[in-house]
């Protein structure tokens, strides 16, 4: 996966909700973490992200658990990559 944008780009990836956040002209690989398996990738675009759902041999019920997410230089990334701090005061509850 490639960001070709001008901004920071969230990569989502299910079932665990794990994300990943590439900056322009990063570019990250999702793969199986077992070797020889099949994986089938269904993909949801939507503003600022894209969410993931990595599956066996064409089958949507066969869910990937295992996978590693690694960059151009084949450095294994960890959920939270680059994802960006809260904005001042975020925690705090709107009263109305």
């Amino acid at each position: 996966m490639e960001n070709a944008g001008d901004g920071d780009l969230c990569l989502f990836i299910e079932p665990y909700g794990e994300d990943f956040y590439l900056k322009p002209g990063e570019v990250f690989t999702v793969a199986p973490e077992a070797e020889g398996i099949d994986v089938w990738f269904s993909t949801l675009v939507g503003e600022g992200g894209i969410t993931v759902w990595p599956y066996e041999d064409g089958d949507p019920t066969k869910i990937v658990l295992e996978y590693t997410v690694t960059d151009a230089n084949g450095t294994r990334l960890e959920c939270g990559h680059q994802r960006p701090s809260k904005p001042a005061g975020s925690d705090v509850a709107e009263l109305g």
